[in-house]
């Protein structure tokens, strides 16, 4: 099993995902996370609950404004690769392509199923895992954090990404409970499940 480390509830990882504002976007940031036609079975298959084994290579380094990342994709049998050297901070997203999808291309219009793992660059620690919880988790790219929403949009099914994102596309001001802090990058490795294009009255 994958260790539990600073794991939100339900309700809170939700928050997590929508809340928090581009420092050079115009636009309000959603309210609210657009999961469409929740099911306890979801398509798209399972995230697994495995940690990678002993000798995985990372697929991509970074070099922070301080702090260092390596990261491997999950596989069929594990969880994500995620190293970090703390404090990691960077003074713009990036996104890495770990091993490209080859199904439907995600767009603002899709609701998504994904595996992903969030890891706070302050002190290395998981805040948020749907590989611990087994399943995917369901969302629309236009709901999200500003970083997400990059590692997502234009993007495969199939696909493997990596983000690390600046506070201020994520979570400028931190998050109520404190888990991650104003200041805080944050980085997500997910897996690109399932697509389907939606419609607000769910067609």
């Amino acid at each position: 099993m994958r260790k539990s480390s600073i794991l939100l509830s339900v309700a809170a990882a939700s928050t997590l995902l929508v809340t928090g504002c581009s420092s050079d976007s115009t636009d309000a940031a959603p309210t609210s996370l657009e999961i469409t036609r929740p099911s306890p079975i979801m398509d798209g298959g399972v995230c697994p609950e495995n940690d990678p084994p002993a000798g995985t290579q990372p697929q991509w380094q970074l070099d922070g404004a301080t702090g260092s990342l390596a990261v491997a994709g999950s596989t069929a049998d594990a969880g994500p690769l995620i190293k970090v050297t703390t404090p990691l901070t960077v003074n713009e997203t990036q996104v890495k392509t770990l091993t490209p999808g080859t199904g439907q291309e995600v767009t603002d219009d899709s609701a998504v199923n994904v595996c992903y793992e969030g890891v706070n660059g302050r002190d290395g620690e998981a805040f948020d895992s749907s590989y611990q919880k087994g399943t995917p988790t369901r969302l629309r790219p236009d709901s999200v954090i500003p970083g997400m929403r990059q590692a997502l949009l234009g993007q495969r099914v199939g696909a493997n990404v990596a983000v690390v994102m600046t506070p201020a596309d994520c979570y400028p001001t931190g998050t109520p409970d404190g888990t991650i802090r104003a200041g805080d990058s944050i980085v997500f490795v997910l897996k690109i499940m399932a697509a389907e294009r939606d419609s607000a009255d769910g067609s």
